[in-house]
């Protein structure tokens, strides 16, 4: 669409260098308030933009798709996972889709370390303890943790995420074993000093902590059921950075409060912002609100990303961060 200036629709709010890049290249409409759009306003939104930036909290489904008007011809999401849309529908429509991958790996395996070890050293449970004015001084016995040097970590995705945490446990002294689609090629393994199981369930039953990192897609939704979390090591801890519906959320909370998994970091939830409520009760549980990219560099860098993949539309070509359906 060279020469036309697109009607780009954002649904949430984004920084403010990015809404005001935007809103120089484009005929965009921002939001005033951060509150997710809701399926009327996005189908509305969908019926007259030639672009739509949604997030992740936009569900983009088939039945919304086919409310689409003529115009829409790119949904260009602000995020890397694209789970919330259907991207096959999207593309026999002619609509295509891109995200902004690779931007916040290093926030996000800077979040999976800080997980591990508020889980491992009890890091939460002595803020709270600080907080409460209930601290009488040191004591030898005193909230002990575990030390992260010497054990094994286990990753379940071994893409740039994964790669990332494996560097960062190195650093600790962790030794890195990892569970992959495809084996890594072997100059990766030796880099990270990774050790590849074919087996996900013979891995989990030997790693003292467990870091997910892989997408979510139907192959992966309750990778870790009952039955995988009921093989791990009562002295595990179990991490999630990725996506929520990955872990099946009531077995983890059972198994966490009959002390059969020694505790959880969990930055995603099965069902978005609705945590079980059993989950905020448990000491050996540090839960985040979805903060693993949360870093001023990576929001505007994933809005830079999201600029160029709509300018190099309007300039007629393909967005360099196109999805493609069956490659996620």
């Amino acid at each position: 669409m060279p020469g036309k200036r697109l009607i780009v629709v954002v649904t949430r709010r984004l920084p403010e260098v990015v809404e005001t890049r935007m809103k120089e290249l484009f005929n965009v409409e921002l939001r005033d308030d951060d509150a997710p759009m809701t399926r009327e306003a996005l189908a509305d939104a969908m019926a007259r933009a030639d672009v739509l930036i949604p997030t992740l909290t936009d569900p983009i489904d088939a039945r919304l798709l086919a409310q689409a008007g003529e115009r829409l011809k790119l949904i260009a999401n602000y995020g890397a996972g694209v789970d919330h849309i259907d991207v096959a529908t999207a593309r026999q429509r002619g609509i295509l889709v891109s995200n902004t991958p690779g931007v916040v790996t290093d926030d996000t395996a800077d979040m999976a370390m800080a997980l591990i070890l508020g889980v491992t050293r009890r890091i939460p449970e002595g803020i709270a303890k600080m907080q409460s004015g209930d601290w009488r001084g040191w004591s030898p016995t005193a909230l002990m943790g575990g030390r992260i040097t010497g054990r094994r970590l286990g990753i379940l995705g071994m893409g740039r995420i994964g790669q990332a945490v494996a560097r960062r446990a190195r650093a600790f002294g962790m030794s890195v074993h990892y569970h992959n689609r495809r084996r890594l090629r072997p100059e990766i393994e030796e880099a990270h000093e990774a050790t590849w199981w074919e087996s996900l369930d013979q891995m989990v039953s030997r790693i003292d902590i467990l870091s997910i990192n892989c997408p979510h897609t139907p192959a992966t939704f309750h990778l870790m059921n009952a039955r995988r979390l009921k093989l791990m090591k009562p002295t595990s801890v179990i991490v999630n950075t990725s996506r929520g519906e990955v872990i099946d959320e009531n077995a983890l909370t059972r198994m966490l409060r009959s002390g059969e998994i020694a505790g959880a970091g969990l930055d995603v939830f099965e069902r978005g912002h609705d945590v079980n409520p059993r989950l905020r009760e448990l000491k050996n549980v540090v839960l985040l609100p979805h903060m693993g990219s949360a870093t001023v560099e990576g929001r505007i860098e994933m809005g830079e990303k999201v600029i160029i993949n709509v300018q190099t539309f309007a300039d007629g070509h393909r967005p360099p961060d196109l999805v493609v359906p069956g490659m996620l």
